[in-house]
C-alpha cells in the first residue's frame, strides 16, 4: 500500500512505518501466571530505541502479546478469539492483566526515551458481525498518534463481539489490521524461537503458501488462547507487506532493514 493512503496520520509523504509485535512468549514466563521475563522485555526494548536513535525505523508501531497475562485469565474464564463470555468479571479480568503487562513494556520504553503510548484495543475495536466476523479496528488514532511523533503501543486484548459478549483479538490478528491499514512497510514477528521451524527443528526460509509449510507448523506448547504459529503464518500471508517471523537474536538486524528468521510473503 501506498505511504500517501489511509487514515490521517498516513499520507503527506512520510514514511511508511514498521509493525513490530513482541510475542507474549518473548516478554513474559508463559508458564507462570503474571510473570515478566525482565531480561527479554528490557533486551527488546533496548533494540527498539537503537533503532529510533540510530534512524533505521522513522515511524514505529509496537504490538505485543499476552503471554501469561491475558492469556492466563482468558483460559480461566473459558474466553477465546470465538468463545466469548458476558461476564463483566472475566472481561475486567483479562483486560486488566493485559493493562498491567502493557504499563510494564511501556515504563521499559519510556526508559530509554521511546516516546511510547498505549493504545487500548477494548476501548476501540468490535466485531460488529459475531466472533467469525471481520475486526473494526479504526485506526485513526493510531495513525494520528504516529503523524505526531509516538509510538503506539497495542496488545492482545478483550473485544466487544455481536451475538457473543466479549472474546479475545490476538496480537497477531492486530498486527494485520494495522500493517494493511497503515500501508506498513515491514512486519516482524518476534518471538521465542528463531523462525518458522520444519520438522527436523530447521528454520524455514521462507514461506509463500500455508500448504507448503502446513505440517511443520503446530500449536504453543503453553496456554495460547489465540492459535500459535499457525495462526501467525496464516494472517501474516494475507499481508501485501513482506514479514518475518524471529527470535530476539534478530530483532535488532530486523529494525536496521535486514532479513530476519523466516520471511513471509
Amino acid at each position: 500500500m501506498s505511504a500517501d493512503r489511509g487514515p490521517s496520520g498516513t499520507g503527506g509523504g512520510e514514511a511508511p512505518p514498521v509493525v513490530l509485535k513482541l510475542g507474549g512468549s518473548l516478554i513474559t514466563e508463559k508458564d507462570r501466571p503474571e510473570t515478566i521475563d525482565d531480561e527479554a522485555l528490557a533486551a527488546a526494548c533496548d533494540a527498539v530505541a537503537g533503532a529510533l536513535a540510530d534512524g533505521a525505523v522513522e515511524r514505529l508501531v509496537v504490538v505485543h502479546g499476552g503471554g501469561s497475562f491475558g492469556h492466563h485469565h482468558a483460559s480461566e474464564h473459558g474466553v477465546s478469539t470465538t468463545a466469548g463470555t458476558d461476564d463483566a468479571g472475566a472481561v475486567t479480568d483479562i483486560h486488566g492483566a493485559m493493562t498491567e503487562l502493557n504499563d510494564a513494556v511501556l515504563d521499559r520504553l519510556h526508559e530509554r526515551d521511546v516516546p511510547a503510548v498505549p493504545v487500548r484495543p477494548l476501548s476501540l475495536s468490535a466485531r460488529p458481525a459475531g466472533p467469525d466476523g471481520d475486526l473494526d479496528l479504526p485506526l485513526s488514532s493510531t495513525a494520528t498518534l504516529l503523524g505526531e511523533g509516538f509510538v503506539p503501543v497495542l496488545h492482545g486484548d478483550a473485544v466487544a463481539t455481536a451475538g457473543a459478549g466479549v472474546t479475545v483479538v490476538s496480537g497477531d490478528e492486530l498486527v494485520v489490521d494495522l500493517a494493511a491499514g497503515l500501508g506498513a512497510r515491514r512486519v516482524g514477528v518476534c518471538s521465542t524461537v528463531p523462525g518458522v521451524l520444519d520438522g527436523d527443528g530447521d528454520v524455514i526460509a521462507s514461506i509463500g503458501s500455508f500448504e507448503a509449510a502446513a505440517d511443520a507448523l503446530g500449536a504453543s506448547d503453553a496456554t495460547d488462547v489465540s492459535g500459535g504459529m499457525a495462526a501467525k503464518v496464516r494472517e501474516l500471508l494475507a499481508l501485501d507487506a513482506p514479514a518475518h517471523v524471529f527470535g530476539a537474536a534478530g530483532l535488532a538486524g530486523f529494525l536496521r532493514g535486514e532479513d530476519a528468521g523466516t520471511r513471509i510473503d
